[in-house]
């Protein structure tokens, strides 16, 4: 059975070998490592994938020892994760992410698409998987959220999918899913913010376009940011052909953020993250 090993402490002499010795007892065998020192700081970040019979707990501890009590461990199995997308009307992303679940390319179990609109219903039903549809209207914020976090609590998701969703989260329904919501935007923001930002960037006479892919925090659009990716463009372009080609990135980047995350490939520190 294999398990990923997740180890943040402060750095210091001699940590690599105390980890290796700790799985050495354990009869564990390290199948890859990937490790990082972020030095302003003075943190050491380890991944470490290793096959063998593990109790987790007692791992952990005996990790803890090894290591000092600053240490934070987390000892997971390798398994398929579970998420929740919510959308609103465009399509471009939601359609990417159920077509790689379909074609088996994304590794998680999608539990359901939960949707402000009715739009995107029957795409999503094509695929075999729930829909419901919380309208927002004659609700206040609040109310919507509640609505939306008890059916997220009945499946019980790893992370939450913002797939264009485009209503702005309370701090509260924030806190709750902490480091577990994914968001997509266009890397516009915030030079470009507000109604129509591919226009606004046209006009402008940009020259690249990008995508974000970042955890929700309560700054909006600032949280710790995930992956990133931009594609060239010249002045032939119409904001509609850039438009068009935003969408292009956003797919690949959200979908690259989401295998991320369900990989346990991601440590947030501040508001960064180390992606391994």
């Amino acid at each position: 059975m294999k398990h990923i090993i997740l180890i943040t402490c402060p750095d210091m002499c001699g940590l690599v070998y105390k980890i290796s010795s700790v799985l050495l007892q354990y009869n564990l065998n390290i199948e890859r490592n990937d490790e990082y020192v972020d030095k302003q700081s003075n943190q050491f970040f380890m991944r470490t994938l290793v096959n063998g019979k593990i109790e987790s707990k007692n791992l952990e501890k005996a990790l803890k020892i090894a290591l000092s009590k600053e240490a934070q461990i987390n000892v997971v199995e390798q398994k398929k994760k579970s998420i929740i997308i919510l959308c609103t009307k465009e399509n471009h992303c939601l359609g990417d992410i159920l077509l790689r679940y379909d074609s088996g390319e994304l590794e998680a179990e999608i539990k359901a698409v939960i949707s402000n609109h009715s739009n995107l219903k029957d795409l999503v039903k094509k695929f075999g998987i729930d829909f419901f549809h919380i309208p927002a209207e004659n609700t206040s914020r609040e109310e919507h959220e509640a609505l939306i976090s008890k059916k997220c609590d009945e499946f019980n998701a790893d992370f939450l999918a913002l797939a264009k969703y485009m209503r702005i989260l309370s701090p509260s329904f924030v806190k709750k899913y902490q480091n577990k919501i994914i968001n997509i935007h266009h890397s516009f923001l915030p030079a470009f913010i507000g109604a129509n930002p591919y226009k606004q960037a046209y006009e402008r006479g940009v020259k690249i376009i990008g995508a974000t892919a970042h955890f929700v925090n309560d700054n909006l659009d600032e949280g710790p940011i995930i992956t990133q990716d931009i594609i060239k463009i010249d002045h032939t372009y119409s904001w509609e052909d850039m438009r068009q080609a935003g969408k292009d990135v956003e797919k690949v980047v959200f979908a690259k953020a989401i295998n991320l995350a369900l990989n346990d490939r991601i440590f947030i520190h501040g508001n960064k993250t180390i992606v391994f």
